[in-house]
């Protein structure tokens, strides 16, 4: 009934998504089995894409080829930037997103993707031969063979909903867990743990007084997070922020006493950056509020997600706070929120394609790997798929580093310093910041995406345009001597200090306030020139030229740092041999394998005097 397909994904979340688009968009025949085909893609938490850091993620996806930027574009319904008050290099696109609509689009990017079949069952266990993966064995008896194997079960493994008192096996609500998985890999030798995440209550919009809260617009200028050219919304919807109060936390406290959280029925950890409303009360007894966002689920709904308000403490007593919040007085509820525990695997037993190291062309992404958020699924899965299908066709894998995308941190991280409670990708987490912008990933990577195809010739073309375009500003500016007389007017009303002579226009920019469309205002010829691009290109020009001496200094610390790379190590060394190693060095090296002296040196626990140690080891 079935060939032998290149790779097998297992799950339709947003990992698989993409690990099935990029595998099958590289040539590898694919196939996605999922336990339901009507919830392919689905947003099972927040109805929104991007974010700080994670918008620089969604735009790597896009600049290597990837289809989360397209979806998300064709199925917003508000954009804002976030941290414009910052430098640039914090600026991150987010979109609120139509939850049905995107599902919609990503369902039909897949079903138009040549090389995609699906599947609809549940697996049950995979097919290993000669300690590689060799298919999956389904929950209906079915066996199918592969060459690669990606694992993106989510939530699902072994997944226990908790409300209040009540718990039951399920991966999200209304859909039942999947069994097998982890007891087969357990056997082989892998290690598992428990994690938990949440959400909030859905609520009937038309039941909410919108009088009574803040309204949050959307931004007058809509960026996309796809560099192809995706038909933007002529309208937006806004959002609302509310907050919490002492009455509410009071009602929240009858209820923790039955609390799946502090009576210890949960045993995973969950996330620290996005905790339940429970766990913010208790955490930070001193705030009396806490802020509540508002969000519409989509255009055509009166669906609303309460963003701040994740809980798993009994439905009553989520309804009888939630009435007590401003605004939901007359507050009706679609569904309670609820708590829910899964297993997932450390990612220290990974490599840095996200292979396992047990079990040869067996990938893991997302959640499996200890992370929270779609965008962080999202690019995992990418990335396993490119070396699934890299694994299948016998070709070199790619890796992505540090210095290259927030995609080669997430990565680094995981696979180097593990997590033990659900990892989230933060801005602070990325010494190269300045290099990895949101503006400029298509020049990081879109080269790299056409040339393991998966970027296409259009979106190459458009790279070639802008580079030329950014080229055309920057000489420009570099080469224009402006004179007092011409710019003092406007450098004086912004509370810049006035010129005493004439100086090139790259020296005037370098000043705190001032940009180029204001300098456009009073020089005719720059004008002229920056009126032929967008204001995303000029955007791009302007950063490059103003933030030229930083940028050069991070490409020289990226570049020294790149020759620990470059140094390599035997993933097979004892490292008991090296007794001037610290033990806690010694069984860490042990336990990842470290290919390159750079990846031992961002091991947690491994220590400046160790490297020094397995540099003279190796004669350095």
């Amino acid at each position: 009934m079935f060939k032998k397909y290149d790779v097998i994904v297992v799950g339709a979340g947003h990992a698989g998504c993409e690990a099935a688009a990029a595998a099958a968009n590289m040539g590898s025949s694919v196939l996605l089995v999922t336990m339901n085909m009507q919830t392919i893609a689905q947003m099972s938490c927040n109805p929104a894409m991007g974010g700080i850091a994670k918008g620089q993620i969604v735009r790597e996806i896009d600049a290597l080829g990837g289809y989360s930027g397209i979806v998300s574009d064709k199925s917003m319904i508000q954009f804002r930037m976030l941290n414009r008050s910052k430098g640039p290099a914090m600026w991150s696109p987010r979109t609120q997103n139509d939850r049905m609509l995107f599902a919609a689009e990503w369902r039909k990017m897949l079903e138009n993707t040549p090389n995609v079949d699906f599947w609809q069952d549940m697996v049950a266990g995979l097919l290993i031969k000669n300690g590689a993966v060799a298919g999956i064995r389904t929950s209906m008896g079915m066996e199918i063979e592969s060459a690669a194997v990606v694992l993106t079960n989510g939530t699902f493994l072994n997944g226990l909903i908790h409300i209040g008192e009540k718990q039951f096996g399920g991966g999200r609500a209304g859909e039942k867990a999947a069994t097998g998985i982890t007891e087969q890999l357990i056997g082989l030798g892998f290690e598992a743990g428990r994690m938990k995440t949440g959400t909030p209550p859905r609520i009937d919009g038309r039941s909410l007084d919108y009088t009574r809260m803040e309204v949050q617009e959307g931004d007058e200028e809509i960026y996309s997070f796809s560099y192809k050219d995706i038909t933007k919304p002529t309208k937006q919807r806004c959002c609302w922020i509310t907050h919490t109060n002492s009455q509410v936390h009071d009602i929240l406290k009858t209820g923790f006493d039955k609390s799946p959280m502090f009576t210890g029925r949960i045993q995973g950890l969950g996330p620290r950056y996005c905790p339940s409303v429970e766990d913010k009360i208790n955490r930070f007894a001193e705030k009396e509020s806490h802020q509540l966002f508002v969000e519409p689920e989509g255009w055509d709904t009166v669906e609303i997600y309460v963003n701040g308000f994740s809980t798993s403490l009994p439905e009553d007593v989520q309804h009888k706070a939630l009435r007590a919040v401003p605004g939901f007085e007359n507050m009706r509820m679609f569904r309670p929120g609820y708590a829910i525990e899964y297993d997932y695997f450390p990612p220290t037993q990974l490599t840095n394609t996200l292979e396992t190291k047990l079990v040869k062309n067996l990938f893991f992404a997302g959640q499996i790997n200890g992370t929270t958020g779609y965008e962080e699924a999202a690019c995992q899965g990418l990335m396993a798929g490119i070396n699934a299908h890299n694994a299948a066709k016998d070709n070199e894998p790619l890796v992505l580093k540090r210095n290259d995308a927030y995609i080669g941190v997430l990565i680094d991280d995981l696979i180097n310093k593990g997590t033990e409670e659900p990892y989230r990708m933060f801005t602070s987490r990325a010494e190269y910041r300045i290099l990895l912008r949101q503006d400029n990933a298509d020049l990081r990577l879109t080269e790299l995406g056409h040339r393991i195809g998966l970027a296409d010739d259009d979106r190459m073309e458009q790279l070639h345009v802008k580079k030329n375009a950014i080229a055309a500003i920057s000489d420009f500016v570099r080469s224009y001597s402006v004179s007092p007389e011409e710019l003092n007017s406007t450098l004086t009303a912004i509370g810049s200090a006035e010129m005493k002579q004439k100086m090139k226009l790259d020296k005037v920019l370098a000043r705190p306030h001032v940009s180029l469309p204001m300098l456009a205002t009073a020089i005719p010829a720059l004008r002229d020139t920056i009126s032929k691009y967008s204001k995303e290109v000029i955007e791009s020009a302007e950063i490059e030229l103003k933030y030229e001496g930083y940028i050069e200094k991070e490409t020289e610390i990226a570049i020294r740092m790149s020759r620990l790379e470059d140094i390599k190590m035997e993933s097979d060394f004892d490292y008991s041999q090296l007794k001037s190693l610290s033990i806690e060095a010694r069984q860490k090296l042990a336990k990842i394998k470290p290919t390159s002296l750079g990846q031992a040196q961002r091991i947690s626990g491994v220590s400046p005097s160790d490297i020094a140690v397995l540099m003279v080891h190796m004669g350095r």
